[in-house]
């Protein structure tokens, strides 16, 4: 497969260039082209060129779903809108993505097919609401909430990751310290109290020991360190592993509060704003336990499922599940009571978010000193062994 610049007239005669993607040779080309009423004038094999790719992070997403959702809603055209952000994209593997997307669009794709092509970009949530959006003529109003959407996922994924950082700042800190006291100051003490000849207490001698091991046997360590990191990427990728890890990330000491409401968090707000634009229930309740990527919670998804199809409402089928604050279980029910059920759903996972919020900065708030006296203490056991055999030599002296 080639890329091929060309030039082409469309059927008022106007000339127009572009760039066609995975195109064997230009009888392919011009055939592409003529589906669409286009006839080719020119065409020019790209040379291939490496490049190096960069990443495509989760704010560019957002950036751009709020500027095509704010394009469209002006009265844009779609390929007009991705474009405009083509032009002003800056990182060149996006910018590639845009314009393989508007490319499909251009010869007939529809907007979703078209966007999923990259699903490792955009996730399922997005491509449920372009397609309601498409298919029920809401496509503005699926743009502006899918962009609203994004936003707050970015947000509550910049929070949740902050309540995490602290510890592991403190623990890799932690380790850093007492690797560098065993490395080089526990040796140097260990060769001064073998010179004065004087007997190590227990503390001492563990730390001696520790030293040895970690100055002689590094190697090791390495080689270990190594192989459990492939075996925990290999838990990851099998199913029965991760199974067990998400129920013990929702039943954890100290974060399992807090897994529990994010979770929850994604899989209904997921759900609320595909039903909003018309998606049917059952559809939006597999899109959002796909998104809420935690085993437990699709297994409720299916559960709410089959209860629905019964023909239970959403709210009474709720009530089976723990997993669901009371707040949102009630928000449930008087929205189905006054029609309005995507909406109060909204509105309750917006409270559940504040009261995220609340429990981050608690967390901290507890974390911070916890970690702290966690480290003094180590630290101060490894100078307690490193000076306990010199103040029994001076007590000898004396």
């Amino acid at each position: 497969m080639a890329v091929y610049e060309y030039t082409a007239t469309d059927q008022t005669g106007g000339e127009f260039s572009g760039t066609y993607n995975d195109i064997e040779s230009v009888a392919v080309l011009r055939e592409e082209l003529s589906k669409t009423g286009y006839v080719l004038i020119e065409a020019r094999r790209e040379k291939a060129r490496r490049k190096k790719r960069s990443k495509i992070r989760p704010s560019e997403i957002v950036n751009f779903a709020f500027e095509f959702a704010g394009m469209y809603s002006a009265g844009l055209s779609i390929v007009r809108c991705l474009e405009t952000v083509e032009q002003q994209t800056e990182n060149e593997a996006f910018r590639d993505v845009i314009a393989d997307i508007k490319q499909e669009i251009e010869t007939g794709s529809s907007l979703e097919k078209a966007f999923a092509k990259h699903k490792n970009l955009f996730s399922d949530f997005f491509l449920g609401m372009l397609e309601a959006g498409e298919s029920g003529g809401r496509l503005a109003t699926a743009l502006e909430m899918s962009a609203q959407y994004l936003e707050k996922q970015a947000d509550l994924k910049r929070k949740v990751k902050s309540a995490f950082a602290y510890p592991i700042v403190v623990g890799v800190t932690c380790v850093v310290i007492v690797g560098c006291l065993l490395v080089f100051v526990v040796p140097i003490f260990a060769k001064l109290y073998r010179q004065l000849h004087v007997s190590l207490p227990g503390p001492t001698m563990a730390l001696v020991i520790l030293s040895s091991l970690l100055r002689n046997y590094w190697w090791a360590l390495i080689i270990g360190a190594f192989a459990v990191f492939i075996v925990v990427r290999r838990l990851s990728k099998n199913p029965h592993a991760k199974e067990k890890w998400d129920h013990i990330k929702l039943s954890m000491p100290v974060f399992a509060q807090l897994n529990r409401m994010v979770v929850v968090s994604n899989f209904m707000r997921t759900f609320a704003m595909l039903a909003s634009v018309g998606v049917s229930l059952i559809r939006a309740l597999e899109v959002a336990s796909q998104v809420a990527h935690n085993h437990k919670m699709s297994e409720i998804a299916k559960e709410l499922q089959q209860a629905i199809e019964s023909g239970n409402s959403v709210a009474g089928s709720m009530k089976n599940h723990d997993i669901f604050p009371p707040m949102l279980k009630q928000m449930a029910f008087s929205g189905e009571e006054v029609g309005e059920l995507p909406q109060m759903l909204n509105k309750g996972v917006d409270f559940l978010d504040k009261k995220i919020d609340r429990i981050i900065s608690a967390l901290i708030v507890k974390l911070e000193p916890a970690l702290t006296v966690v480290m003094g203490l180590i630290v101060g056991f490894i100078l307690m062994g490193v000076y306990l055999p010199m103040f029994d030599y001076m007590q000898h002296l004396k």
